[in-house]
């Protein structure tokens, strides 16, 4: 899963929301330097993607990508079910995308200072290009995916992933809606566990 799939997730926990955000960029026990909260979200986001990674259907979408994208196909994918997220927004969230995400954007910046450096460096150029929004087309996602794909100076070659989602859309759409109603299912179920009880 990708950042918008990560907040959308964390419910409606602001805490919670901004460590599923960060949680990349924290490595292992460091998560016991912040807040509760943002420890709950932290682990959550790491549930979620272990889940992800060895779920039957996100596997199976993955294999598109892997003889053109090796190891960036899992990043990919997590971007084509953000855009899936998105472009569905209100099967999901009865507040609109463009408020959901302004909201959130707000979250951060008024949180800016327990954030990563990592994050604090990119959140800009994030929120400057409204990357969730961007989320929502196909055109949209594919700037994102270039932009990604600079940063690797064209090895990613994620400037034409377009290219499978818009070939495999139809499954692409029917199998990140199976999985998202699963994945759903899961996190609210993990939750209850002493792990993100007993922190």
């Amino acid at each position: 899963m990708n950042f918008l799939a990560h907040v959308y997730l964390s419910g409606q926990d602001e805490q919670k929301a901004i460590g599923n955000f960060i949680a990349d960029s924290v490595r292992g026990k460091q998560y016991l330097d912040f807040p509760k909260g943002i420890q709950h979200g932290i682990l959550l986001h790491r549930e979620i993607d272990t889940y992800t990674d060895n779920h039957s259907i996100w596997r199976k979408d993955k294999k598109i990508l892997v003889p053109t994208y090796n190891h960036y196909a899992a990043v990919i994918i997590d971007m084509y079910y953000d855009h899936f997220l998105a472009k569905n927004w209100t099967m999901y969230h009865e507040v609109p995308l463009a408020t959901y995400t302004a909201n959130f954007y707000d979250t951060l910046a008024r949180n800016f200072d327990l954030l990563p450096a990592k994050i604090q460096n990119f959140l800009p150029i994030m929120i400057r290009e409204n990357w969730f929004m961007c989320y929502e087309t196909v055109e949209g996602l594919g700037y994102i995916l270039s932009q990604m794909d600079r940063r690797t100076k064209g090895i990613s070659k994620m400037s034409q992933a377009t290219r499978e989602l818009i070939e495999h859309y139809a499954v692409l759409e029917t199998d990140f809606t199976q999985f998202f109603k699963e994945l759903e299912n899961h996190v609210i179920s993990i939750q209850q566990t002493s792990r993100f009880t007993d922190i």
